[in-house]
């Protein structure tokens, strides 16, 4: 039996495989990934390494087996059909009669296109008929603290998120979620609403980087089409970036604010508030 983790060498990956080593030997954990080279230094510490793409169903016909527990961490790739992407791996684990299937998803009342593919990869799990855990995630702080450049540099959070609030966490406290999951009992067919315990508005947010930086920086609302236009402007494709303005507009519906208290439960402390991971970001 291995738990095994697809997506390991990503953002969220590389989290889970640490935390695992914290609980489990490293030869019962299994990193799936695209590039072996990025997890030489799993390897070295005893990890299995199994090389697969979601794009080649062929790669996991060998990568999992009967009672294994697996965490599909969904692809980053938006715009692309992930779902069809999934489905290879929730074929390969129905074939191979695992434990459990835990998925990353979204947040259950998010309405943005982003949450599509989301959606449709959580009908096909339940539809599998495999053990499944939905690990709906909400924001990381990270997807704020890691687009500090920008910010920095025109003094100004820009949005288009009204006087909507998020309830973002850490990404090791998702990360941390996911490990209790594959290594803890009784999480078989849940669904568990992650969130930071502490939501933030975006004025909040500016004000939280003026404290912290000892500039003015001013919150700059804006209007979704305004926003879509500042993320061509910097080069994304046009449908990325309606995609992005469209969190915007998740946000100011209230639907990025997750009150389960369901990601505190589950690693057993407080999560992390974003004005810690502002700091953290404003170091490196």
């Amino acid at each position: 039996m291995s738990i095994v983790v697809t997506g390991a060498t990503g953002n969220l990956g590389r989290f889970v495989i640490e935390g695992l080593l914290e609980k489990v030997p490293a030869e019962e954990i299994t990193a799936v990934v695209r590039n072996a080279e990025k997890a030489a230094g799993f390897a070295a510490r005893g990890v299995k390494i199994a090389v697969a793409d979601y794009s080649a169903p062929e790669t996991f016909d060998d990568v999992l087996s009967a009672g294994d527990k697996v965490l599909l961490i969904s692809g980053s790739e938006v715009g692309n059909d992930r779902v069809a992407q999934h489905r290879v791996v929730l074929d390969a684990a129905k074939a191979a009669g695992v434990a459990l299937l835990a998925y990353t998803s979204a947040p259950g009342g998010l309405t943005a296109a982003l949450a599509d593919d989301h959606r449709g990869t959580e009908q096909a799990l339940l539809e599998s008929g495999l053990p499944y855990v939905l690990l709906r995630n909400g924001w990381y702080n990270e997807n704020y603290t890691e687009q500090l450049a920008p910010v920095l540099q025109y003094n100004a959070v820009t949005h288009a998120a009204g006087q909507g609030r998020v309830s973002s966490a850490a990404r090791a406290d998702y990360a941390a979620a996911a490990v209790a999951v594959l290594t803890g009992e009784g999480h078989e067919n849940k669904t568990y609403e992650l969130g930071g315990d502490q939501a933030w508005s975006f004025a909040e947010y500016a004000a939280e980087l003026s404290g912290q930086t000892g500039k003015e920086i001013a919150e700059n609302p804006v209007s979704g089409e305004v926003l879509t236009g500042i993320y061509t402007g910097a080069g994304l494709p046009e449908p990325v970036a309606q995609i992005l303005a469209g969190v915007d507009a998740s946000v100011a519906k209230g639907e990025l604010v997750v009150t389960s208290g369901d990601l505190s439960r589950l690693i057993g402390r407080p999560t992390t508030p974003i004005a810690d991971s502002v700091a953290v970001a404003l170091k490196g």
